[in-house]
């Protein structure tokens, strides 16, 4: 049927048509004509106020009717701004795809619709997948282009006080506090702050580390970021295009601080946050800073983000008699580089991306190294493997392709990972092989869902090839089981087959502690016990790994996307952080994690 459909947009507007119309009738006969029966409707803040996924033309027509009534959405066309619309291959099915815009009584939004046959109904081309996000808020448009800032409080007063004054005065906060506190000054919390600076929102951000990018910058010396440049820009100020494949730490440390000069953000380095608590009464955080030079500063923003990402409190676990080794024992944090260790013997335990990047470096520094595997690990090559997901940014807009990336259903973008891992798996067959033979233990994720989804449900688990690999199957990095050590010693490990792995350093690559327990430590056990980024009804186990990724919860029984406490946990594109700002948010508590640029060194293996 879509090979005969001889004007794809002509079929696309046809149905948008249809859908405005049916969504304004009072009865559900038109708007059930429009999806097949096992569809899906992603909305992103646009009718509901909520990030939500319906499956099921049933519910979807009665969640539809529901929030359609209040949003009054209308204007539905095909954007000409955005890709054409296009025969497309989505998790394994054959569609229409077309990005559309149209707007609600408080705002303007686009979305994605894919439609395909209905074999049971004349082949007639209904919705598989809609998607309607919230792009703005009307009267809170981004100042850009033509709305860009006049400068008009600078440029025409010569007595008064010039740009630079401006910013140290709106920086210093010594009069004022922020509307939004930002902890942590990384990718994400780079990136919200950048968003909410153009919705004229004061937002302050605030990380220990001595200098902007420090966060990567005193990472290991050999340290690349593991996905491509095209999938880590930051909002507003792209990467430039003779940028390399993979960024070295430092380059990105450095434009980190080139960011955040050339985008205006207010950034206090050196400064700790101590810890919070919610003024039911004031409706505002009181919160405890703690600057370089040791003063505190209490403040009382609306609102706060962590923006910690996932690499917080190392995980430091307690193995038996390790307390005893006379060596030098480090988390894989605190390393820096392999060329101390030339000539001696070094122990890295855990087998993520962490472990196997700073094995190799110290086998490349001359040590002599066994790299010791606690748990089942998945092992993609870089190239090509484990770009095959960030496949659909290699053409198209950033803008298209954050759209399309959230608007995929889990349970579709579940699939198509599957299939990805499966197409992994057969570009890397020799590699596994030969690491099988090792004795390594492979695994790929649960359902087989490749490298990302354990990302997004474990922060890690993983290891992206560039050489580790090759080395063990080649025995110039020895490989053992954790399970097969008895007891560490003076010497080093103590194998139950009685031998003794001597070592002079022993490196903990065994990645860092829950989120949770980050938000313990801030903001104390009643916090934390209330889960504020979760649904009050979340479940436990493998079925909340697999909950949405990127999901604004409601939380104990509140409506709105953002109240009391709501929170973020995002693992899509950057842009949808900023968005979970409803009329009727109150009390905000966030926590980011931005799909961009992550931290994908890092293990809990």
């Amino acid at each position: 049927m879509l090979d005969r459909t001889e004007n794809i947009a002509a079929a696309v507007d046809n149905w948008l048509t249809q859908f405005e119309a049916a969504l304004a009738e009072p009865d559900d006969g038109a708007l059930e004509t429009l999806f097949h029966a096992d569809s899906y409707w992603r909305d992103v803040l646009a009718l509901s106020w909520n990030i939500q996924t319906i499956n099921g033309a049933d519910a979807i027509l009665k969640e539809l009717k529901t929030h359609a009534r209040r949003a009054a959405p209308s204007g539905f066309a095909i954007d000409p701004e955005r890709r054409a619309p296009r025969k497309v291959m989505r998790a394994g099915t054959n569609a229409i795809e077309a990005i559309f815009k149209f707007e609600t009584g408080v705002g303007r939004g686009s979305g994605i619709v894919r439609l395909i046959a209905d074999l049971g109904d004349g082949n007639t081309l209904k919705a598989w997948t809609l998607l309607t996000e919230l792009g703005e808020l009307k009267g809170f448009e981004e100042q850009l282009g033509t709305a860009r800032p006049r400068g008009n409080a600078y440029s025409r007063d010569f007595r008064g006080p010039n740009w630079l004054d401006l910013r140290k005065a709106s920086a210093a906060y010594a009069d004022h506090d922020p509307t939004v506190l930002v902890i942590g000054g990384g990718q994400s919390g780079l990136c919200i702050a950048a968003r909410l600076k153009q919705l004229n929102v004061d937002t302050l951000i605030v990380d220990r580390e001595q200098r902007i990018g420090d966060n990567w910058r005193k990472r290991y010396h050999a340290l690349t970021l593991h996905n491509q440049v095209q999938v880590n820009h930051l909002p507003y100020m792209h990467f430039p295009p003779n940028w390399p494949t993979y960024i070295p730490k430092d380059k990105l440390a450095n434009w980190f601080e080139a960011y955040v000069e050339t985008m205006e953000l207010n950034f206090w380095t050196g400064t700790e946050f101590e810890g919070g608590s919610y003024d039911e009464k004031e409706g505002r955080w009181i919160v405890t800073l703690r600057r370089a030079d040791g003063a505190k500063r209490a403040m009382h923003p609306r609102h706060v983000v962590l923006a910690t990402g996932v690499s917080g409190i190392p995980s430091v676990p307690d193995i038996a008699g390790i307390k005893d080794f006379v060596g030098k024992v480090m988390h894989s944090s605190q390393y820096d580089d392999g060329e101390n260790w030339n000539g001696k013997r070094a122990i890295v335990i855990g087998t993520g991306n962490s472990g196997h990047d700073i094995a190799q470096d110290l086998c490349s520094s001359g040590a002599e190294v066994t790299l010791v595997q606690r748990s089942p690990t998945l092992i993609v090559s870089i190239e090509p493997s484990a770009q095959l997901v960030y496949a659909p940014y290699n053409d198209g807009t950033l803008e298209d392709n954050d759209l399309i990336a959230t608007s995929m259903p889990l349970k579709l973008a579940r699939k198509s990972h599957a299939m990805t891992t499966e197409k992994s798996k057969e570009l890397d067959k020799d590699l596994l092989e030969g690491l099988a033979r090792a004795g390594f233990k492979l695994d790929f994720g649960e359902d087989n869902t490749g490298w990302q989804f354990k990302y997004l449900t474990r922060g890690g688990g993983y290891y992206f090839n560039v050489g580790c690999s090759d080395l063990i199957v080649k025995g110039e990095i020895a490989l053992k089981q954790f399970a097969d050590i008895d007891i560490f010693g003076a010497a080093g490990a103590r194998m139950k087959s009685g031998e003794t792995l001597a070592a002079d350093l022993v490196v903990l690559a065994t990645g860092y502690k829950r989120q949770e327990e980050l938000v313990r430590k801030l903001f104390g056990e009643a916090v934390e016990k209330a889960k504020p980024w979760k649904s009050a009804s979340a479940p436990s186990g493998a079925l909340a790994r697999r909950r949405n990724c990127a999901t604004c919860t409601r939380v104990l029984g509140n409506r709105a996307c953002g109240s009391s406490p709501a929170a973020w946990r995002n693992a899509g594109s950057a842009r949808s952080i900023w968005r979970c700002r409803s009329r009727r948010s109150r009390k905000g508590f966030c926590r980011a994690t931005s799909g961009r640029a992550r931290r994908l060194d890092e293990s809990t293996n």
